[in-house]
Formats: structure tokens, C-alpha cells, sequence
């Protein structure tokens, strides 16, 4: 364990800010403010200059070696939260840099640690700068390289060409329906997932509480003539249920919701193949789905059993050609970088097998270490990948989607992920998910109906997110899904206190 002494006193959320930073140089670290033999030292002040310029200054001592950086900017002009923020992010640019002196380390992501990156990009080009201008100022004020800056701008267009009224989808909102079944727990997952059991009746049960949300949620867009953007079931896994369950769901879905003839796009993630039937397949088609999700996340058997997916690489084949052969024509695989015992050689070979199938699109994840997963709880039992080998197969990915025809579309980031990198969704040109681009852009306010589902509401004017989350647990859901309902009325009366002009 890694101790990092900050000489001044920080209120909490300040420690909370140099703990993420320094994470991202050491394994496990901790900040002290006690003196420590074996700690790293680090004294931080700050000067106001007569000419309004706030200038930073950051010393760091590490075996004897000392290091050291200023940072200044002009003092903003602004409330308590601007001149906050203006304060942390000269603390974050002094700190970051003497770690990085004294680690040999650059990061790329300069003193960036939230999971949405794209969104200041898009803020200043809202704010009117030309592409270049923003990619200058997300360089200059985060510290991000040129390469994820270009990365950003990249992105950002092909966004605004699959959708572009991106920034005028206050007015209209998506769904998203969780299913918090699965066939068993990944190792590193923490969504809502739970081993399906059908002995205990609490599938049955859960599902009567959906279709009652689903109708309830249904009534209010009706009501206030609200018109949904697209609509987006996920979990767990949506097809650990069984055809006529998914059939039943459909059913009430298109009952309850209004215009469904102008939903842009509805997805269906059957992430585990072993949860794939032709029954299934059919009951989509019956209800004009055909964009699903086919999970491979690594091509190695081995890989597969160590973090508890039970189906074979063979079976992720089987499943993707008859999704394929029976009409499913937009399709996303995943992979994940950085598995346990997994390398370049093993990456590769999972590359080469997704050219053969040629999906539509291909989000290829970093892993990150989750405090609630399996993984993370027993570190010592999985092996993984070092932070040079997760960028080089960051980088195979990037050659490999671009010589395949494939663009970055969308774009984000987890705490404790490898390597300090990202996670970043690819598609065939015009293939791109509105729903992955919406979400992650927080344009629009997002109703999660289902167990674990996570509502974010946008209050269309000022821009301000409130959100609510859904019970994790299905036996809570159970209990308390006239609750949340409640709940989630009453948040949406206040952002859209009319019916929406058309």
C-alpha cells in the first residue's frame, strides 16, 4: 500500500479527489496527512497575484528525489461552486504532474477521473468553439493528450451524424427496461444480475411488477404526449426469460407506450449466448426488433470458465450465425481487454474470430476492477494484463475496427479500470445505437423501469440531473415498485410540468 502524505489540510471530497488521481499511479494507494517513514510527501500551495492570476505550486519528495511544478490560470470570475472547481482542477494539474515526474508515467487522460469525457467536448462546441478550439481547451485545462483530445472530436461528429438533433432531445425521452436475470454472475460484473431460479417464483413475481411499471410509465407519456427516442432492455441478461415471458413484455410495451411507430430504435441485449433460441429469435421479429447484443467478451474457453460464463466460444459462434440467419441484422458483440490470463496473442485471436462474423458493431471494454465484484474481492486470484499490454491492445483494437470498416461512436470510462484507459463503442458506418449515444451524452432524461434500472432526469431547461434508482434486488423490487413508480411521477411532473409542445 502505496502512502501519499499531503502536507496541508483538505476537507474530505478534496482527499477524496488526490486518492482518484493518485490511483491511477499505483495499485493501492492512500493519502495521510500523518507523518510516514515510507510515505511520499507532497506540499501543495496556492498564491493570488495582484493581477488576478491564481498560480499553484506543487513539491513532491520520493526517496530522497525532489520534484516540482507550477500551474497558474486567470482567477474566474463566478459563485462559490466556479471558483471550487476552478481550485481543483489547478490542485489536479500540480499534483498529477509531480506524480508523473517521479513515476516515469504520463497519463493521457490527463486529470480527467470522470466517466464521461465527451461531454466537455461537446459543451464547448455548444459553447460555440470550432473543433480545433475545443480540442485546445480540453488539452490546456485537463491535461488531455492530443490523441484522446482528436479522439473525442472524432467521435463527436460521427454522433451528430447518426443523430443530428442530438442537442434538441431535451423534450423527448428514453426507456430503459431491466431484466435482472442470468444464466450466473460474471466475475466482474456489479449490475443487477441474478442466477436465475425459477423454484422460488420471484421471476413470475417480478415480471407482474414490470409489466404493472411499463403500464403505469405508459400512462403518464401518453398523457402528457411525450415521445420516446428509442427504448433499450437490459439487465442482467433480457433473454434469461422465456419466449412467451418476452412475448407477454413485448405485448404490454407496445400497449402502454405512445408512438411506438416513431421509436428511432429498440434493443435488446442477449449478451449470453447461452440464452439465445430460435423461440426467442422469433418472438423479436414478431415485435420488429432486430438489434441485439451477442457477448462474446473473449474467445478463449479458459478465459470464459475463469470468470463464470458457462457457454462455450463455439456456442457464442452457433448463436451469433443463427441470430443472423433467422433476421436479427443490426448486431454488437463486446470484448473485453484485459481478462485474467489473457494477453496481445489471446486479444488477437478474439479479433480475428469477430472478422469472420463482421457484427454491426463491436464495443470492445477495458476491465475494471469493480469494489463489488467477485474480481475485485479476490484480486489475488485473477491474473491480468499490465498497463503496457492493455495499451497495446487498445491500440490492436483501434487498427483492427479501422481496417474493418468500423467507427468510434461513443465513449466512456470507469473508475479502477486498466491502465487508466477507456471504453469505447464501435460501429459500420450508420449502425451506430442512439440509445448508447444519448445515454452517455445525458441529452435527454432516461425512465429506468425494472429491477436495478437507473433513472436520470433531465430538467429540460436548465439542464440540472436528478436521479432515482430502481431496488437492485428482486425481492425489493417486488415490495416496493408502487413506490418507485410514485416517485418517478413525481420527478418527471416537475421537469415536464405540461404536455409537451409538438
Amino acid at each position: 500500500m502505496q502512502k501519499i502524505q499531503i502536507e496541508d489540510r483538505f476537507a474530505e471530497d478534496w482527499i477524496r479527489l488526490f486518492a482518484h488521481l493518485a490511483n491511477l499511479f499505483f495499485e493501492q494507494c492512500e493519502i495521510v496527512v500523518e507523518e510516514h517513514i515510507d510515505a511520499i510527501k507532497v506540499d501543495m500551495t496556492l498564491e493570488r497575484t495582484s493581477g488576478q492570476m491564481l498560480i499553484g505550486r506543487a513539491v513532491l519528495t520520493k526517496d530522497g528525489t525532489i520534484y516540482s511544478k507550477e500551474f497558474s490560470e486567470v482567477e474566474e470570475i463566478g459563485d462559490a461552486k466556479v471558483k471550487n472547481r476552478q481550485l481543483k482542477r489547478i490542485y489536479s494539474h500540480i499534483f498529477l504532474e509531480v506524480l508523473e515526474q517521479a513515476t516515469g508515467m504520463q497519463q493521457s487522460w490527463g486529470i480527467l477521473t470522470g466517466i464521461r469525457p465527451m461531454k466537455l467536448y461537446h459543451k464547448y462546441r455548444r459553447d460555440g468553439d470550432t473543433s480545433e478550439q475545443a480540442i485546445q481547451r480540453i488539452m490546456k485545462n485537463y491535461r488531455v493528450s492530443r490523441e484522446k483530445s482528436e479522439l473525442l472530436a472524432k467521435i463527436a461528429d460521427i454522433q451528430l451524424r447518426s443523430v443530428p438533433d442530438l442537442y434538441e432531445l431535451q423534450n423527448e425521452v428514453s426507456i430503459y427496461i431491466g431484466i435482472p436475470f442470468c444464466p450466473t454472475k460474471c466475475a466482474y460484473c456489479t449490475f443487477p444480475a441474478f442466477a436465475i431460479n425459477r423454484k422460488n417464483g420471484r421471476v413470475e413475481t417480478f415480471l407482474d411488477g414490470l409489466h404493472e411499471e411499463i403500464r403505469e410509465m405508459g400512462a403518464w407519456l401518453t398523457k402528457y404526449q411525450m415521445k420516446i427516442t428509442t427504448i433499450y432492455f437490459g439487465g442482467g441478461t433480457p433473454t434469461s426469460i422465456t419466449a412467451e415471458e418476452m412475448d407477454a413484455l413485448y405485448k404490454t410495451m407496445y400497449a402502454s407506450f405512445p408512438g411506438m411507430e416513431n421509436v428511432r430504435e429498440i434493443t435488446v441485449e442477449a449478451g449470453r449466448p447461452d440464452t439465445i433460441t430460435p423461440e426467442k429469435i422469433d418472438v423479436l421479429k414478431k415485435h420488429n426488433i432486430d438489434r441485439i447484443s451477442v457477448n462474446p467478451q473473449s474467445y478463449t474457453d479458459e478465459t470464459l470458465k475463469a470468470i463464470g460464463r458457462h457457454h462455450s466460444v463455439q456456442e457464442t459462434i452457433d448463436k451469433f450465425w443463427l441470430s443472423r440467419n433467422m433476421g436479427m441484422k443490426n448486431i454488437n458483440m463486446d470484448l473485453i481487454i484485459g481478462l485474467p490470463n489473457e494477453g496481445m496473442e489471446e486479444f488477437q485471436h478474439s479479433l480475428a474470430e469477430t472478422e469472420k462474423m463482421q457484427p454491426e458493431s463491436l464495443t470492445i471494454h477495458t476491465l475494471s476492477f469493480k469494489r463489488a465484484s467477485q474480481m475485485s474481492q479476490n484480486r489475488d486470484k485473477y491474473k491480468v494484463a499490465d498497463r503496457e499490454t492493455v495499451e497495446k491492445m487498445m491500440k490492436l483494437g483501434e487498427e483492427w475496427n479501422k481496417s474493418n470498416g468500423y467507427e468510434p461512436y461513443y465513449l466512456y470510462r470507469q473508475k479502477n479500470i486498466l491502465g487508466n484507459l477507456e471504453n469505447v463503442g464501435y460501429a459500420k458506418p450508420s449502425e451506430e445505437s442512439i440509445y448508447n449515444i444519448v445515454i452517455m451524452e445525458e441529452v435527454q432524461t432516461i425512465i429506468g423501469v425494472g429491477c436495478g434500472a437507473s433513472s436520470k432526469f433531465i430538467d429540460p431547461i436548465t439542464g440540472k440531473i436528478t436521479q432515482f434508482y430502481n431496488p437492485k434486488d428482486p425481492a425489493a423490487y417486488i415490495l416496493s415498485y408502487e413506490e418507485s413508480i410514485e416517485k418517478k411521477l413525481a420527478h418527471l411532473n416537475a421537469i415536464f410540468p405540461q404536455a409537451v409542445t409538438k
